[in-house]
C-alpha cells in the first residue's frame, strides 16, 4: 500500500486488468474478505453484510488505516492460537447456511486469498508510474537485510516474528 500512496487518486481508482478492475477495488476486496473471515474467526456473525459496500474506503489513506487495524486483529488472533484451537470449528455465516470449517483450514484459505489478490495488485501496480515493491525476500534467514526496511515499517522485528 505504501507504493500505491505514490499514485494520484485517479490513478489509484483507474480501471486495469484484473478480477477486480482497479487497485482501489482489489485492495478494498482484500479488506472486505479479511473482515468477513476475521469476524468469523473471532466468533462474530457479520457474514455477507461484510460486502454490502464493495468499496468502503475509496481514499487510500482511509483504507491503509482500516487494513492496518484489520491486520492487527488477525495478528492478535494468531498470537492466541494453540494446537487445540487450530483444530476448533469456526462457524461462518453464509446467510442461507452455516459453513463449519476447522480454524487451521480457514486461516490457510484467508492467507492464500490475501496472497492471491495482493499479487494481482502488484501486477496492476507494474502498469503504473510507480515501481512495485519487492515481495520475494521475506522468510529465509539470509534475507534479513533485504527485509529490514519492510519489517521496520510494519513494526516487526526478527525476534518477534521468528521467536526462538
Amino acid at each position: 500500500m505504501t507504493a500505491c500512496g505514490q499514485l494520484g487518486a485517479a490513478e489509484f481508482a483507474a480501471e486495469r486488468t484484473g478480477f477486480f478492475p482497479s487497485l482501489q477495488k482489489t485492495l478494498n476486496h482484500i479488506y472486505i474478505i479479511d473482515l468477513f473471515y476475521i469476524d468469523a474467526l473471532e466468533g462474530g456473525w457479520l457474514g455477507p453484510m461484510a460486502w454490502q459496500n464493495e468499496v468502503p474506503f475509496p481514499r487510500l489513506s482511509d483504507l491503509v488505516r482500516a487494513q492496518g487495524a484489520m491486520d492487527r486483529r488477525l495478528i492478535d488472533f494468531c498470537e492466541t492460537l494453540t494446537p487445540a484451537r487450530l483444530d476448533e470449528t469456526v462457524r461462518i455465516n453464509r446467510e442461507t447456511r452455516v459453513q463449519n470449517e476447522r480454524c487451521d483450514r480457514l486461516l490457510l484459505h484467508l492467507f492464500q486469498h490475501d496472497i492471491h489478490h495482493r499479487g494481482q495488485a502488484h501486477a496492476m501496480l507494474s502498469a503504473t508510474s510507480v515501481k512495485p515493491p519487492q515481495l520475494d525476500e521475506f522468510f529465509p534467514a539470509d534475507d534479513a537485510g533485504l527485509r529490514a526496511k519492510d519489517f521496520a515499517e510494519l513494526g516487526f522485528s526478527e525476534e518477534k516474528v521468528w521467536k526462538p
